[in-house]
């Protein structure tokens, strides 16, 4: 797993435990896949001249904990231990400010395009490792959590396929 370093996160409010996995889609620029432009995003060096969608993003600040790429490598931008800042406004089971209670995970993906199977593979594995170590009690979409303003991961995203490989 590679370890890059955002600055986009902060401390946990005292006594939240991690209880929440959200699963996100994201691609830079949106429906194109490698390169570094998901990375620079969550480290703030992203040039937002580059591409004309990127100006939309400047002066946003966000992260996840974690990226998994389409060949299924891992990175990590936050500590699991901090709030990333992945959910934005978000209410789950009447709780708001998911960030503070969840762990994001970023997919490399659209809406509209498949996912790669060795991205179920890494994410079911770092789904494993997560549910050892964090009292998780619920796996949800951006989506679920943010219904009027966001879609990820997805119709592409096959639920049924992830859960029943846990």
């Amino acid at each position: 797993m590679r370890r890059i370093v955002s600055p986009n996160c902060d401390a946990r409010p005292p006594g939240a435990a991690v209880e929440l996995l959200v699963i996100h889609n994201i691609s830079l620029p949106p429906g194109q896949f490698g390169g570094e432009e998901i990375d620079r995003l969550f480290t703030n060096s992203l040039d937002v001249e580059s591409h004309p969608y990127y100006a939309q993003l400047r002066g946003l600040k966000v992260s996840a904990h974690f990226l998994v790429r389409r060949n299924g490598e891992i990175a990590q931008f936050v500590a699991c231990g901090k709030r990333a800042w992945h959910a934005g406004a978000s209410l789950w089971q009447g709780r708001p400010r998911c960030n503070d209670f969840s762990i994001g995970i970023e997919l490399e993906g659209s809406d509209e395009a498949p996912f790669d199977e060795r991205q179920y593979r890494a994410l079911v594995r770092l789904t494993r490792r997560l549910k050892r170590a964090y009292p998780i009690r619920a796996i949800v979409g951006h989506a679920d959590i943010a219904p009027e303003r966001k879609t990820d991961p997805g119709p592409s995203f096959d639920w049924a396929r992830y859960l029943t490989r846990l």
